[in-house]
């Protein structure tokens, strides 16, 4: 949990949307994400408060940089503190049909390393590490359909850690999303993705039940509440809770 790269979305959920800024759009993101697993009687706790800054240099191509400061603790160790994995990154929203109201997106990013004492503190990876999520999006009566294939890989620095966790990741999640009024959004986001752990089985799930308020058109607030399935004895909840406010 603690070596796991930023992950840039359509806040609060896991899976992203073909939506961009449009052309000399901007949009900042802040949230404050809690994480927590138990497993044999080892409590591991996540708290991570990422800063992410998007541009739109034109209406469907979007550029992003994103920061989280992390802190990261466990049964029976020191609480440690730091700024993770820099992640820079683009989407290209290739294909928009009107009629059909289908859309398709791709999303390629790189992950800068941290320091390597900053890996062993379990703050991010010490090594470059990158990916690419393919996105559709198809409008609906009821809202949107969001659809995500996520590919990407993880490098370590420490011998231990490349022991210990599977380094290419893989991602299929679905996620509709209902447009309860003019202010709120529910959605409900599931997907099966590769388990870091190499103990364990290699495809494990999670489950996420958000919320978005969006007062106007250029601020919205999101809770998120996630749980990860079919990951053995471990029992892994996670919390976000964020703003995102777009301007010209």
């Amino acid at each position: 949990m603690a070596v796991s790269p930023a992950a840039l979305a359509y806040h609060p959920l896991t899976t992203d949307d073909t939506g961009t800024q449009g052309a000399g759009g901007n949009q900042l993101e802040a949230s404050y994400d809690y994480a927590m697993s138990k497993e044999a009687g080892v409590k591991a706790k996540e708290r991570s408060v990422p800063l992410t800054y998007t541009r739109g240099l034109s209406d469907a191509l979007d550029v992003y940089v994103g920061l989280p400061h992390v802190s990261v603790s466990e049964t029976g160790s020191a609480t440690e503190r730091g700024w993770g994995n820099v992640a820079i990154g683009a989407k290209w929203r290739f294909y928009e049909n009107e009629a059909s109201k289908l859309s398709f997106a791709v999303r390629p990013e790189v992950v800068l390393p941290v320091s390597r004492s900053d890996e062993e503190k379990g703050l991010g990876s010490a090594e470059t590490s990158y990916g690419v999520v393919f996105i559709a999006t198809q409008e609906t009566s009821f809202g949107e359909l969001q659809a995500n294939l996520e590919v990407s890989r993880t490098n370590y620095d420490l011998d231990q850690n490349r022991a210990d966790n599977r380094e290419n990741f893989y991602r299929l999640s679905v996620a509709p999303v209902w447009q309860v009024n003019e202010q709120w959004k529910l959605a409900l986001d599931v997907g099966m993705q590769t388990n870091a752990d190499v103990t364990k089985d290699r495809w494990m799930g999670y489950v996420e039940l958000a919320a978005v308020y969006s007062p106007n058109e250029d601020l919205d607030f999101g809770l998120g509440l996630t749980r990860d399935v079919r990951d053995g004895a471990a029992e892994s909840t996670a919390a976000t809770l964020g703003v995102t406010w777009r301007f010209r």
